[in-house]
């Protein structure tokens, strides 16, 4: 089941499906990868505002909720299970099940330093987690032979995960150009969470996250950087939702079928 926010079709799902969805995808190492995205408010302005952003997120094989009022609405209307899927936590459940498994991690993203940080902190939580390589880019793109060399590194590498931060949508542009240039693995959205789990910046408290209010701490931490995703883009949603739900303004979704 999905729900449809200005337009975008996010899906209706909980860890325990993801997982299992997941387990069920890793089945075939040969077949193109899959990509899951965290979709928030961000993104779904963003993708009501950019035709090419919001085709994007129509192709990931999971869009699931990232917002707690995403989750708080689709368990009213809907009467569903619904978790949000906020990356960091994705990521430490992925770790704990990837101890049990034998999975295999790979971290692109972050700045220089951040990912071997990154690798550090999760196995130090996780003994015996397996992380076979790390990658940080250049702010630049790289040339063709750079990205081609890099996709036949991360293929030696073999990971079943591969945990992509470099901001959305970005993100989830790199993985949609990379799921059959690297197959067999599921690659994951992260947002911050490298810069989480590497300490560059605080996360917010539990009790925050799950109130709906993580975006007001963490415009706190950052507002040069933040505002307009917080302030403009909330009030773009909140106005399109209203006509949304009162239906004096349509917004069809462009969702891609998908090979689950």
């Amino acid at each position: 089941m999905r729900y449809n926010f200005i337009g975008v079709d996010v899906d209706v799902i909980t860890y325990k499906e993801l997982f299992a969805k997941c387990e069920q995808w890793l089945q075939d190492k040969s077949a193109r990868s899959k990509h899951v995205a965290c979709v928030n408010v961000n993104c779904v302005v963003e993708s009501y505002l950019n035709r090419e952003i919001k085709e994007i997120f129509t192709k990931a094989d999971i869009s699931g909720p990232d917002s707690m009022p995403f989750v708080y609405w689709i368990r009213l209307i809907t009467g569903q299970k619904c978790d949000r899927l906020y990356a960091p936590d994705i990521i430490l459940n992925l770790c704990r099940i990837a101890v049990q498994r034998g999975y295999r991690l790979y971290l692109y993203g972050g700045a220089e330093g951040v990912p071997e940080t990154m690798q550090q902190f999760l196995q130090s939580e996780f003994p015996g987690l397996q992380i076979v390589g790390t990658y940080s880019p250049p702010f630049r793109p790289l040339t063709p032979q750079e990205d081609a060399l890099m996709c036949e590194q991360i293929r030696q590498a073999n990971p079943d995960f591969i945990i992509v931060g470099l901001g959305s949508p970005k993100q989830d542009q790199w993985i949609q150009d990379h799921l059959s240039k690297i197959p067999g693995t599921i690659m994951i959205a992260s947002g911050a969470a490298f810069d989480f789990f590497s300490n560059r910046i605080p996360q917010a408290p539990y009790w925050i996250q799950r109130s709906g209010f993580e975006w007001l701490f963490r415009l706190t931490q950052d507002p040069k950087r933040l505002w307009k995703r917080y302030t403009v883009y909330n009030f773009v949603f909140i106005w399109n939702f209203l006509l949304q739900l009162l239906r004096l303004k349509r917004f069809d979704s462009i969702r891609v079928p998908q090979n689950n």
